[in-house]
């Protein structure tokens, strides 16, 4: 067995365990679900039929074609249907619909055929241009040939210094501009400010009477009131303004990018974050569900760019400072999330959003933030490119920008690796449409049908270096050499959504200890799982690791801790005296591995306790309490087991406890504060009567952050003030309600059943539900009456009719 010596620096840890997992060759498998077995694969030369899901460009041949998908994942089809063949494409004379592709270079498919005839045309590109492909039609299989247009290969650091990807660039502006001149309707917001940014790389003069117009429309402009896609518009529009001011100096266009990112700074919630709109003018907080991370790392971008661009307010500033305060929480944890979450490590990305904060952390010069989110964006790739959250527009868009922070030998590396996606996207004119994830209809894609051109363009706009985006300053770090950047592509290796972690199943346990040390905290997660599934004991090791000088190292150990259950009771002392630690994401590490090894962490509670209450100078977002929410409190639910305290606080010392409770009801994050709510289980009103100042407040305001979540605690807290008839929170039963904020149907019933717990003394709301009563009136006219306003209208009958008047309790003073 290979030792692994924990005081490797950096690079040399890279290449120790890259070379550990290039041993098992590259990943073969594509992107999937991993909901559940996999659907039959039809046999479509033999009667078998193909679903209603999406077909996909097959590359520049012009013709489009169908592939069998099981849970996101195409690496069980072996044939291609053809579903369209575009008129004097290469393909026209060799295809038709109704064809089914076989195999390539004559032989049957004996691999994902959609990767494989992807690779097939970049073999093709690079060589005579013939791609022979094996033929069924009408029961009979022939190998024909279509003729591509000869290439290249890409280049061993493509985009740059690459022939093709210069090629395909001026092809695909040239077929982009042609387009853009022949429609009045240049798309969405968002695809028509990346075409026109397109366009804007590439530098060329005779596309500047378009851009101008795309310039003088980006700065007119508007959205006038919180609704729809605010946030997501405005982001692009005002990047693709500041590149164009920064590139042209046209003041023409100055008050608009200045009025835009102006509006774009106050629509900040108070806590740094965007949603789909911005925030509510009245209290800064977000509308809808919450924080979206997506269209804050645009925003943000924008407005550094802005800045740089001359636009200068106090405004700008904050929000800048307040949207880094939250998105470099995840620097060295994981990829960023979707909103104001835990980090994602289940993949290197999460739809393009640490690609996309790779940039704005070097635009902002941030070497952290740009060094890690780099890599992970380069060790994404294959599977893990092909899905996204409603769909992979953004993870393809963000990709190969997000890379280039890493340099040229990265791109290359990982061009190598998933190029042959990009060719596959490409079509016959040089244009580029919306793929898709494998096995998904138009009706599971907010993407479905989006001109790509200019997001695929800007990626092989990287070598001109022409925009901020694209590298026109040199990146804050410096460069990987090949080795690093092979290293960094090795960690996405054997991971497919299909299949997950499968492969690592031919790891043996010194690789798998290798991983646990890797700068990849997603790397280390799926180490840590296969090494808990050997049932081997590796506990003795993982304290070594504890007790290395490598960060990564303890958080790789801790990762391993907290899926072995009991058998990590041996490392409790020391885990519990890392609870004092100077690095809060050790901390919470180490208290979610106490909290995983059953009676021996439960000791470490009133340490747990004490943490939760105090002020951490390094955490001014209190992201250490917000976990030991979850680690003391949270009842069971899916994605978290049981916290230590949520089923019983027997012999928990109520001084600790208060003022833990106390803290996280105040905690930014709604979702932390709900967390508590187990206490009204677990505690006689005699215990609880110290904390009612705080449920109230927590009732009466609404948390600034995890506002999908932020309800529970809110209703929890008014049902348990009105069980015991606390005058304060009668007005709260109604108020609660709040008809125009998002979820609203989830919140009338309880509050209405609260309400009619105080009897008679609930007349005094009476003026406030007929008010409501009149708006779901107003709200229904000419549509299907509101569903609530029948519970409603029986509530008030109720409140009117009480007789008997509880006697209320003022809160404790």
């Amino acid at each position: 067995m290979t030792t692994i010596p924990m005081t490797l620096s950096l690079s040399r840890l890279l290449t120790l365990i890259g070379s550990l997992l290039l041993n098992f060759g590259p990943v073969l498998l594509a992107a999937g679900g991993n909901s559940g077995p996999a659907p039959k694969v039809p046999d479509l030369t033999a009667g078998g039929h193909c679903d209603e899901n999406h077909d996909w460009t097959l590359g520049p041949t012009g013709a489009r074609g169908w592939i069998h998908a099981g849970n996101l994942d195409t690496c069980d089809a072996r044939q291609i249907l053809i579903t369209a063949v575009a008129r004097n494409s290469p393909a026209s004379e060799a295809l038709k619909v109704g064809d089914v592709i076989l195999g390539v270079s004559s032989k049957p498919f004996d691999s994902d055929a959609r990767v494989a005839f992807g690779k097939a045309i970049t073999t093709a590109e690079a060589g005579t241009g013939d791609l022979t492909l094996l033929r069924w039609r009408d029961g009979k299989e022939e190998s024909v040939t279509i003729e591509l247009p000869v290439l290249g290969s890409y280049s061993a650091t493509a985009p740059y210094d690459c022939p093709k990807s210069k090629a395909i660039f001026e092809n695909g502006c040239e077929a982009l501009a042609e387009q853009m001149r022949a429609k009045k309707n240049r798309g969405n917001p968002i695809t028509r400010s990346l075409n026109a940014m397109a366009l804007l790389a590439s530098g060329d003069r005779k596309y500047r009477d378009l851009i101008r117009e795309e310039a003088q429309w980006a700065a007119n402009y508007r959205i006038t009131e919180l609704r729809g896609f605010q946030s997501w518009y405005y982001g692009y529009a005002n990047l693709f303004l500041a590149e164009y001011v920064l590139a042209t100096g046209d003041p023409s266009v100055v008050p608009g990018m200045k009025r835009m990112s102006l509006e774009i700074a106050h629509g900040q919630s108070k806590v740094g974050t965007w949603g789909h709109t911005f925030a509510r003018k009245v209290d800064g907080i977000l509308m809808g569900y919450g924080a979206m991370n997506a269209p804050a790392l645009s925003l943000t971008m924008s407005l550094v760019l802005a800045r740089e661009a001359g636009v200068s307010d106090p405004a700008i500033d904050r929000a800048i400072e307040n949207s880094d305060l939250l998105l470099s929480f995840y620097i060295g944890k994981g990829a960023i999330p979707y909103g104001d979450h835990e980090p994602w490590t289940k993949t290197h990305d999460d739809n393009g959003k640490g690609s996309a904060a790779a940039v704005m952390f070097d635009l902002m010069g941030d070497p952290h933030g740009t060094a890690f989110f780099s890599r992970m964006a380069t060790a994404s790739h294959n599977g893990e490119r092909d899905g996204g959250h409603t769909g992979n527009f953004l993870n393809i868009l963000w990709a190969l920008p997000g890379v280039s922070r890493l340099g040229p030998h990265a791109t290359g590396a990982w061009i190598e690796e998933f190029g042959w996606y990009f060719d596959f996207a490409r079509r016959h004119d040089g244009t580029f449409l919306y793929q898709g994830e494998p096995g998904m209809n138009k009706k599971n894609h907010a993407y479905a049908g989006w001109d790509s051109t200019g997001a695929y363009l800007l990626s092989y706009a990287l070598p001109l270096k022409s925009l901020r985006l694209t590298g026109k300053k040199p990146s804050c770090i410096p460069p990987a050499d090949q080795s690093e950047a092979a290293m960094v592509i090795a960690a996405g290796k054997d991971w497919s959504q299909q299949h997950g972690t499968e492969r690592y199943s031919r790891y043996d346990v010194e690789s798998l200890m290798a991983g646990l040390s890797s700068w990849s905290p997603t790397l280390r997660e799926r180490c840590a799982a296969e090494l808990a599934s050997r049932q081997a004991n590796i506990v003795p090791r993982l304290i070594e690791l504890l007790e290395s000088d490598d960060m990564n190292s303890r958080l790789g150990a801790c990762a391993g801790l907290k899926r072995s259950g009991q058998r990590g009771a041996p490392a409790a002392k020391l885990l519990r005296k890392m609870l004092s630690e100077d690095d809060m994401w050790l901390r919470i590490q180490a208290a979610e591995a106490l909290a995983s090894i059953g009676p021996a962490g439960r000791a470490a509670i009133p340490d747990l306790l004490r943490l939760a209450s105090r002020d951490i100078a390094d955490d001014p977002r209190g992201m250490t309490q917000r976990y030991l929410a979850f680690i003391l409190f949270q009842k069971p639910m899916s994605g978290r087991s049981a916290g230590l305290l949520s089923r019983s606080l027997d012999g928990v010392d109520q001084k600790d406890l208060k003022e833990a409770v106390t803290s996280i009801l105040s905690n930014q994050d709604g979702r932390a504060r709900g967390a508590v709510s187990s206490i009204f289980d677990n505690l006689s009103y005699k215990e609880i009567e110290p904390l009612l100042p705080a449920i109230y407040e927590a009732v009466a305001h609404q948390a600034p952050s995890g506002i999908m979540f932020g309800d529970l605690i809110r209703l929890n807290g008014m049902n348990y003030l009105a069980k015991h008839h606390i005058k304060e929170g009668l007005p709260l039963t109604v108020a609660l309600i709040e008809p125009d904020r998002w979820g609203q149907g989830r919140r009338f019933a309880p509050c209405l059943k609260a309400l009619l717990l105080y009897g008679k003394e609930a007349q005094s709301q009476l003026p406030e539900l007929r008010r409501l009563e009149e708006l779901l009136v107003e709200r229904s006219k000419g549509k299907k009456p509101d569903k609530n306003l029948e519970l409603l209208r029986s509530t008030i009958k109720q409140v009117e009719a009480a007789t008997e008047s509880p006697k209320l309790q003022d809160l404790p003073g």
